[in-house]
């Protein structure tokens, strides 16, 4: 479980790494144990990489095997398109019931949708490669400094390393532009949790990191859990607003009633974060306990994050389809997008190309089992066999990417369909509006700055693990991140907060440039948290009323914590504030600013701005720009460009001229062609 408290010992804020097994004592004060390691075994070779993940039959090639056009990624912006609220309200105004037929637009059985034998084979092209930052439309100097924000988490994170190791993969459109390994996947072999020491194998024994490295994905396993819910809401078995005892007739009691499947993947049940289930010794006294968990709020009224939603959901996706989790898994998205990396219960022959997670002792554990490797790290998921909605699910980072290229694709990757653009619309539609900063899809967090760094917008899509996994998605710049690491080893005191995935994400966010019309460059904030600066303008006097300020703007700020200022003064001491509009430059209407302030996001859109200079009309005046970045976190950043200040008969001052140029003042900007 990934959960959210107040503060960690990095000053992060929104995820202090609760866990889903016992509450995470404190390990120094543990019992003290030996620190002998004993030999690992040699265990099987790394397998074979292109294997499909065991065994499994049953659903195979149900799934994947439409045959409709490659549709586009989602809308991303505003305009006249079906946007991911307007589609959620939609559904929700039809009395929440939700069956997604073919017969929606876009959708592969749709009148007209169809694509003839060339559109396929197309389509078969359509795969993830590798290539240059070039390549992918990013600026390779700060995709290579994502790199070295992962490497500096392998030092003090204050005190001990963020992790043992971590592997980095980011992307844009189906160019992987970075892929990389750093620090070592199997590190220390045991931990004492009275004297915080710990005992490390032999350098001769320990395992590099590599890019192939197969990680327990913790709570990413909800993505997963969430995207099956989906499949069969589009099949007609599941109904999004339904209550969850019609499908589980034994989820009842002390207002369980009334909770909605939407509530289960949104985190809106009430319910409380966990339960411990490990502390069951059959799955009979394990089902006894979640049907005996009553919401601790009405249904609906607040968010809370919990387990207990996903393990409930998977319980009903497994009455309702017959099936087991792991089984789904694999033949409904693994086995299609060719995801052989990713599966419950990886083989023993997995062992050695897996990171290991923590040493679980008593009293940060709820279980006493030594090194973790190769195992699921959760102890409730453990105690459930190794499948769970909520956790368990084993993967690497490029089986990753591929499940993020098909989100962003629209649900279909390399001819092969897993859900419907309208399906996909709906995992990245914000249901909790009522609950302003936990903004939340189906199963997908939304526009989370706290792990996704500058890479969060209103679009943006992820979720995060508890061993130090996320993933990130970014329909308006057609990108994706993912971050891996074994952040729990040897033991989850050791790390809190997301610093490494929010300084990673903030650096490839900077990767992706923004680009003026003319091409040249722009006057930039830049990206530093807790920054502030000023662009001041040289003493002008308009003669007329019609004076304006007026310049191109570009802006991507932490709602409430970043902001642009636009301000005037008579003596360059006193400063007010100087209303002005916006309006996109692609379009549309009018924006007001009275305050003289903005903070948010542009859409990743250019606007253009116009100040009245009415009031100083025969008075000199000095114009200027001032950002400040005072919260824990920061947007892309702020750009003006093509400074212009005129009046009908004269241009005052126009940036373009050398002269008027050179009079500019900043402080905290900097010029920047990306």
């Amino acid at each position: 479980m990934e959960a959210r408290t107040a503060t960690g010992n990095d000053g992060e804020t929104k995820d202090a790494d609760g866990h889903g097994g016992a509450g995470a004592g404190d390990a120094r004060g543990g019992v003290g144990i030996g620190l002998g390691c004993a030999q690992r075994s040699a265990g099987g070779g790394p397998g074979d990489a292109g294997a499909g993940p065991g065994d499994v039959g049953g659903l195979r090639g149900s799934v994947g095997s439409e045959q409709g056009g490659d549709e586009s990624a989602p809308s991303s912006g505003s305009g006249g398109g079906l946007t991911r609220r307007r589609l959620g309200a939609r559904l929700l105004a039809l009395g929440g019931v939700l069956v997604l037929q073919a017969a929606l637009p876009g959708s592969a059985g749709a009148a007209g949708g169809a694509a003839g034998p060339a559109a396929r084979r197309a389509m078969q092209g359509l795969r993830l490669r590798y290539g240059s930052a070039r390549q992918a439309g990013l600026l390779e100097k700060h995709l290579e400094g994502a790199v070295d924000e992962a490497r500096r988490f392998l030092g003090p994170s204050p005190e001990h390393p963020y992790y043992a190791g971590a592997v980095v993969l980011a992307g844009r459109g189906r160019t992987v532009a970075l892929h990389r390994a750093v620090g070592d996947a199997v590190r220390y072999c045991d931990y004492d949790g009275r004297t915080d020491r710990v005992r490390e194998f032999p350098a001769a024994e320990r395992i590099a990191m590599a890019e192939d490295t197969v990680f327990d994905l913790a709570s990413l396993s909800k993505l997963f859990t969430s995207l099956l819910a989906v499949q069969q809401m589009e099949r007609g078995r599941l109904e999004l607003e339904a209550p969850v005892n019609r499908y589980l007739p034994e989820f009842t009691g002390g207002g369980k009633e009334s909770i909605t499947v939407r509530q289960l993947l949104t985190h809106t049940s009430g319910l409380r974060s966990w339960a411990p289930f490990y502390k069951e010794s059959t799955r009979a006294g394990q089902l006894r306990l979640l049907w005996s968990v009553a919401p601790q709020e009405t249904p609906g009224t607040v968010y809370r994050y919990s387990d207990l939603n996903l393990i409930t959901l998977q319980l009903l996706l497994e009455r309702i389809t017959g099936h087991t989790l792991d089984l789904l898994l694999h033949d409904e998205i693994t086995a299609p997008l060719g995801m052989h990396r990713t599966r419950y219960n990886p083989p023993a022959s997995w062992r050695r190309v897996t990171a290991a997670t923590e040493v679980q002792r008593p009293p940060w554990s709820g279980l006493d089992r030594g090194l973790v490797w190769g195992e699921v790290h959760d102890e409730n998921a453990y105690a459930l066999g190794g499948v769970a909605g909520h956790a368990g699910v084993f993967g690497t980072a490029w089986d990753l990417a591929v499940l993020a290229r098909t989100l962003l694709d629209g649900g279909s990757y390399a001819g092969k369909r897993i859900l419907r653009p309208a399906s996909v619309e709906l995992l990245f539609t914000d249901y909790n509006t009522a609950f302003p900063g936990d903004d939340h899809g189906l199963g997908f967090e939304l526009y989370q700055h706290w792990y996704m760094g500058a890479m969060a917008t209103p679009h943006s899509a992820g979720h995060t693990g508890f061993t130090g996994t996320s993933l990130v998605l970014d329909p308006s710049t057609d990108s994706f991140l993912i971050l891996l690491g074994n952040s729990v080893h040897p033991v989850r005191t050791w790390r809190a907060g997301s610093a490494p995935r929010v300084a990673v994400g903030n650096r490839f966010a900077r990767a992706v440039p923004v680009r003026t019309k003319h091409g040249g460059p722009a006057w930039y904030s830049g990206m530093e948290t807790g920054a502030s600066g000023t662009l001041t303008l040289p003493p002008l006097t308009p003669a007329t009323g019609s004076a304006r300020l007026r310049c191109a703007l570009w802006w991507d700020t932490v709602p409430g914590t970043g902001s642009l200022h636009v301000e005037a003064s008579a003596d360059g001491r006193t400063w007010e504030p100087l209303p002005f509009t916006t309006v996109r430059t692609t379009g549309g209407a009018t924006e007001e600013w009275p305050d003289g302030a903005l903070t948010g996001w542009s859409g990743r859109i250019w606007h253009r701005l116009e100040a009245p200079l009415a009031a100083w009309a025969g008075r000199e005046v000095r114009l200027r720009f001032r950002h400040t970045a005072q919260g824990r976190y920061v947007g892309r950043g702020i750009y003006v460009d093509v400074l212009r200040v005129s009046e009908p008969a004269h241009l005052l001052f126009a940036e373009d001229r050398p002269d008027d140029a050179s009079r500019i003042e900043a402080t905290g900007w900097t010029r920047s062609a990306d």
